[in-house]
């Protein structure tokens, strides 16, 4: 008997670690601070969701209503919350004006204390807004338990 309860209390306690091992994350798409000379070329929206587990950042999402075609997106990491700052890795993008964003990012320790701190952002490139159309900050999501 005791050691059926010792079986099922370390069943309990990996299944609580494993749990905590993973963080959910979010960002909302958005257009990057413009003047009025590039309202003509930026516009849309959409979001992005990305999984943290263990080591590994899982990124998906999905955009809309762009005025020319996605080019690139990318992890970008900011010295502190809404500073643009450079990228830090690549991720895969829909060549259109709507489609889905996605990827996986290998987090050393640097970069994820980064996460957690709010730093890490993702950026949408477009043919018209080479030098970004939208971005969104990943920022933790509360635990529901």
């Amino acid at each position: 008997m005791r050691q059926r309860l010792l079986g099922i209390a370390l069943i309990c306690t990996a299944a609580s670690l494993a749990a905590q091992s993973s963080r959910i994350y979010k960002a909302r798409l958005a257009p990057v601070p413009i003047d009025v000379s590039m309202q003509a070329t930026i516009a849309g929206a959409g979001g992005i969701t990305a999984t943290r587990a263990g080591g590994k950042l899982t990124l998906s999402g999905t955009f809309e209503g762009l005025r020319s075609a996605a080019t690139i997106a990318q992890l970008h990491k900011g010295p502190v919350t809404g500073v643009r700052g450079p990228a830090v890795g690549d991720l895969v993008v829909t060549k259109g004006t709507s489609g889905s964003i996605s990827g996986a990012i290998d987090l050393t320790t640097t970069l994820a204390d980064d996460l957690d701190k709010g730093r890490l952002y993702v950026q949408l490139h477009s043919e018209g807004a080479p030098d970004g159309n939208l971005w969104g900050w990943l920022l933790a999501q509360e635990s529901r338990r």
